[in-house]
């Protein structure tokens, strides 16, 4: 019989056992597409916190599982918070995938397999007719559209989602178990879907350390800007970020405004612009808006819209660029709550009519979608909105878009408040696109 002292002593280490051994995190979590930009091709990103091999089994829906497989490799992610917790990013880019085809998929390792999940590859085709969800400012507390969106690409309704910064509220947070929280609520969107992003200031902890290691865009930036192809649309995805945080470096407000310039010369030259008639621009923080805050898109002289004199040499904003690079349509969030505009350019309308002003517009559309869900609620209106604000709403919720054709591109609200209801809709209609199309 062990003595009652001896007993007692191995009672107390028995705590300390118990947490000697820490567990092994072999098991994928965090899975979400993304769209290379490259047809026929799809990139799977995940997330262990040992390291395993990177790897995806998958087949075409109905035909034999995982007969075919790709690999990858892991990158490691260290956060700079305290606790300095380690995490593997897995990519993977399946390629030569059959265009409209559904596949099913796994990824993980021998040492651990995820759910089963399937995705659409997306059509090549110019005149495909994509279905877009669009929104920004979702966190991990209040998300309240996210059970609706969940549902609805489940059920088919979407063929990518464009996310318009501003994470989780926020990703570094906790040790950035916020961050991994946010990763797996969205799972259930982002493994059917490509989940497309850029990134908004709530990221901007760390130099958006969290953002930049997590997603996986097209390009060489990080995931900060790049464009992509489909349908008859060209998309591009930028920062806005790089006029506010200067201490991250100057220099990536002027590589990003001749990136720009650049992509939006070539989406430009005739025999692109004859394919992808359509450009649209997804950033975080708009040039316009008519919220009772003294954010940035509330003042005359707006750093996106306008740029920054108080940079050597003066800072370009993005307006006149994406003006005369005729830029049809622009996506932005920030501001918690949902506004469409009138086209507008330097501050005054440029309707296409009095009786149709989406008709042959004279100007960018923006829309201003921020009202997602997240812990900091939505924001009030100004009561006295200058005469470009055409429609506002506070409800929670988020846009959708179906860019029909070269000409028709449908755009509607969806309020999460009202249980679905669509309370706004328009059609853009443009016969002509590009910088003649303003006269």
């Amino acid at each position: 019989m062990v003595p009652v002292h001896a007993a007692c002593a191995l009672l107390s280490l028995a705590p300390l056992l118990v947490l000697g051994v820490p567990p092994i995190w072999t098991q994928p979590e965090q899975v979400h597409l993304s769209y290379p930009g490259v047809p026929g091709s799809m990139v799977v990103t995940w997330t262990t916190f040992n390291k395993t091999e990177s790897k995806v089994e998958y087949g075409l829906l109905g035909g034999r599982l995982f007969d075919m497989s790709a690999k990858g490799d892991a990158a490691l992610f260290v956060d700079s918070g305290e606790e300095m917790r380690k995490m593997y990013i897995h990519r993977v880019t399946l390629t030569d995938l059959k265009p409209t085809a559904t596949y099913v998929y796994h990824c993980g390792s021998d040492e651990g397999w995820s759910d089963m999940f399937s995705f659409t590859v997306l059509n090549d085709s110019t005149s495909f007719s994509p279905r877009f969800a669009v929104y920004g400012d979702m966190g991990n507390e209040n998300p309240q559209s996210l059970a609706r969106l969940q549902k609805e690409t489940q059920l088919g309704m979407y063929d990518v989602i464009l996310h318009v910064g501003d994470f989780a509220y926020d990703m570094h947070e906790d040790n950035a178990r916020v961050g991994d929280e946010f990763m797996k609520q969205i799972q259930s969107i982002a493994a059917y879907v490509p989940y497309m992003t850029c990134p908004g200031n709530h990221e901007s902890t760390y130099n958006f350390s969290n953002y930049r290691n997590r997603f996986s865009m097209p390009g060489q930036t990080e995931s900060l800007w790049y464009s992509w192809n489909l349908g008859s649309v060209h998309i591009i995805s930028l920062s806005t970020e790089v006029y506010f945080y200067l201490e991250f470096g100057q220099e990536l407000l002027f590589k990003q405004y001749e990136w720009l310039k650049k992509d939006l010369e070539e989406a430009n030259k005739p025999e692109n612009r004859a394919v992808r008639p359509w450009i649209i621009t997804m950033g975080h923080r708009p040039m316009y808006c008519s919220d009772d805050d003294q954010d940035d898109c509330t003042k005359f002289d707006s750093y996106v819209r306008l740029g920054r004199k108080d940079t050597k040499p003066p800072a370009p904003g993005l307006e006149d660029l994406f003006y005369r690079y005729g830029v049809d349509v622009e996506f932005w969030a920030h501001e918690h709550t949902y506004e469409r505009l009138w086209p507008v350019y330097s501050d005054k309308v440029y309707n296409g009519s009095k009786e149709q002003p989406y008709v042959n517009p004279k100007a960018p559309v923006h829309i201003i979608t921020g009202s997602a869900g997240c812990r900091e609620k939505t924001d009030k209106f100004n009561p006295n909105p200058k005469e470009w604000s055409a429609f506002r709403s506070t409800d929670y919720g988020y846009t959708r878009m179906q860019v029909v054709n070269a000409t028709h591109l449908y755009l509607e609200q969806v309020s999460d408040d009202q249980y679905g209801k669509v309370i706004d809709s328009i059609w853009v209609v443009k016969e002509k696109h590009g910088f003649s199309a303003w006269f």
